[in-house]
C-alpha cells in the first residue's frame, strides 16, 4: 500500500505557505506562497488559505484523497485543545476564529494546529538541524519573536499551552519583542541614523559596509542574546535553532550575539550549547507544521 502524503500549512501575519511532504520528509513538487493580508476581512483570508492548499495539492499533481493529514502553524497565541485563533496581533480579524473545525469540515481530513514556533522546532528535530538531538529549542525571528522546546519530538506546551509565548516579557520598560524582531531592527536603525528603513534594506547597507547599520545589527544581536540566555538557563538544551527570515542577516548579528550570550548562562553550557541557523529555512513553517499531522499519524 502506498503510503500517503502530509500537507503543511504555515499561517503567518505577512504570508501564507502551504507544501506536500512524504512521509520521509521530502517536498513534493513545490511549496506555494500568497500574502497574507492579515487586516482582510475574515472570510478572504480563509479564502487564501485553501486557495494555497488546493495549489499546492495541483503542483504536486495530488488530490486531497492523497494526503493523510494537514498540519497547520499559525501565529499565536492559539487554544490547540479546541484548535481556535484567539486573540492575535497579527491576525486580528481572525480573533477567536475556529480554524482546525473550519478546515476539517471543508476538506475531510485530520486537521492539526499548532503556534508556528512549535512547528518550527518540531520539524527542525524530525528533518532538520534538530535531528539527533534529545533537547531542542528554537527561536523565529520575523515579524515579532516566538520560542519552543521540543524534547524527544515532543512539544511542551505548558499547562495553558502558552510555553514559549516570550514576546511580552519586559525588557528595557518595554517588551522584548519592541526589540527582537523585524520591527526591532527597524526602530534601533531609527534611533542610530534618523532614518526608518526594512530588515531587509539594513541588512543590505550593512553588507555593503554601512557603519550605521552595522551598528544596528550589533545591537540587535546582543538584545537576541539576552532572549535566549533565558531559554538556555532555564531549559538546559543540547542545541538552540534560529529560524525566520531575520536569520538571513545571521552573519551580521551572530558575532555579538555570541559575544553576549556566553557571559549570560552558566558555564558548562556557555562551553556546550551550540546557536545554529535553521536548516529547513524558508520551508521550515509548512514543513514542521507537516510533521504535526506526521506525528499524529504515525
Amino acid at each position: 500500500m502506498t503510503q500517503k502524503s502530509i500537507l503543511g500549512v504555515d499561517l503567518g501575519g505577512t504570508k501564507i505557505m502551504s507544501g506536500l511532504i512524504t512521509q520521509e520528509g521530502d517536498i513534493i513538487g513545490k511549496p506555494y506562497t500568497v500574502p497574507t493580508g492579515s487586516k482582510d476581512p475574515e472570510k478572504i483570508i480563509i479564502n487564501r488559505i485553501f486557495n494555497s492548499i488546493e495549489k499546492a495539492l495541483n503542483i504536486a499533481q495530488l488530490r486531497i484523497t492523497d494526503i493523510e493529514g494537514i498540519g497547520i502553524g499559525a501565529t499565536g497565541p492559539l487554544d490547540m485543545k479546541e484548535g481556535l485563533i484567539l486573540e492575535c496581533p497579527f491576525l486580528p480579524t481572525l480573533n477567536f476564529f475556529p480554524l482546525r473545525e473550519v478546515v476539517h469540515e471543508r476538506l475531510d481530513i485530520p486537521v492539526f494546529l499548532d503556534n508556528d514556533a512549535n512547528c518550527f522546532v518540531l520539524g527542525e528535530c524530525f528533518f532538520g538541524a534538530g535531528r539527533g538531538h534529545e533537547v531542542v529549542m528554537g527561536y523565529t525571528l520575523g515579524t515579532g519573536i516566538g520560542c519552543a522546546t521540543v524534547i524527544n519530538k515532543k512539544i511542551i506546551r505548558g499547562s495553558t499551552q502558552h510555553a514559549g509565548e516570550i514576546w511580552p516579557a519586559p525588557y528595557q520598560n518595554e517588551t522584548i519583542e519592541d526589540f527582537v524582531s523585524g520591527k526591532g531592527i527597524t526602530r534601533i536603525f531609527k534611533e542610530i541614523s534618523g532614518e526608518e528603513k526594512s530588515a531587509l534594506e539594513i541588512a543590505q547597507m550593512a553588507n555593503n559596509g554601512n557603519k550605521r547599520a552595522k551598528k544596528s545589527w550589533e545591537q540587535f544581536g546582543e538584545n537576541l542574546a539576552f532572549a535566549i540566555s533565558w531559554g538556555i538557563n532555564i531549559i538546559d538544551p543540547e542545541l538552540v535553532i534560529l529560524g525566520g527570515s531575520i536569520v538571513n542577516a545571521m552573519n551580521l548579528f551572530s558575532p555579538a550575539m555570541e559575544k553576549f550570550l556566553r557571559k549570560h548562562i552558566c558555564s558548562v553550557p556557555a562551553e556546550k550549547t551550540k546557536v545554529v541557523k535553521t536548516q529547513l529555512g524558508d520551508h521550515a513553517g509548512f514543513i514542521g507544521a507537516a510533521c504535526l499531522a506526521l506525528q499524529a499519524t504515525r
